[in-house]
């Protein structure tokens, strides 16, 4: 019987992110650690010198097959074959988006014996940045919502030309239209509509 994603990556021997920062030659102090297995490396530790002098190849855009390799299994992959052929490759990826995952559609960790494990960490979280992203997002939202409500003219927005979404970083289908402030004067602008 053929092994699913997830076993495969529970079956893994998973390096310490020091290790594997060792062998970028990255010290421990390069890197922000996000538990034992995840970090970030500083962009003060790209060689701008050196840059010109390497390849990127970008992965981008692709139909996923019905097996669902996609652009994460196909980079993985590709890495994978050019070192196996003595070349110094490195994958760098973005962080998932929830909408995937709930929708059932795949993650953003590759497949098979292409993937970059661990699988649920990374499609579930990762280092936090989307949820940081969503949170100022909305809390800019709150700010211009408050300063519409209370009449106080602070940040200059004139309600009738401003239009500033809420966002989840998620497909949730009933949050696409929400109208908001139905409360009355004391719960904002009755009829506003966050589409």
């Amino acid at each position: 019987m053929k092994k699913t994603d997830f076993q495969i990556s529970h079956e893994a021997n998973i390096r310490p992110i020091e290790e594997i920062g060792e062998k970028l030659g990255l010290a421990r102090d390069d890197l922000e650690l996000y538990g034992k297995y995840k970090a970030k490396i500083s962009l003060s530790k790209m060689n701008l010198e050196e840059a010109p002098k390497k390849n990127l190849i970008l992965v981008s855009a692709i139909t996923p097959t019905p097996a669902g390799e996609g652009k994460t299994t196909t980079s993985i992959g590709l890495s994978q074959a050019l070192n196996r052929l003595g070349k110094n490759s490195t994958v760098v990826l973005r962080e998932p988006s929830l909408g995937p995952i709930f929708g059932i559609k795949g993650g953003a960790a590759g497949g098979g014996y292409s993937q970059v494990i661990p699988m649920e960490d990374i499609n579930l979280h990762f280092t936090g940045d989307f949820s940081a992203i969503e949170k100022a997002h909305n809390l800019l939202a709150a700010l211009i919502d408050n300063d519409i409500q209370q009449k106080t003219d602070k940040i200059g927005i004139d309600p009738r030309t401003i239009h500033w979404r809420r966002v989840l970083d998620m497909n949730d289908r009933a949050l696409r239209k929400i109208i908001v402030g139905l409360g009355g004067t004391s719960h904002g602008e009755i009829g506003r509509a966050h589409v």
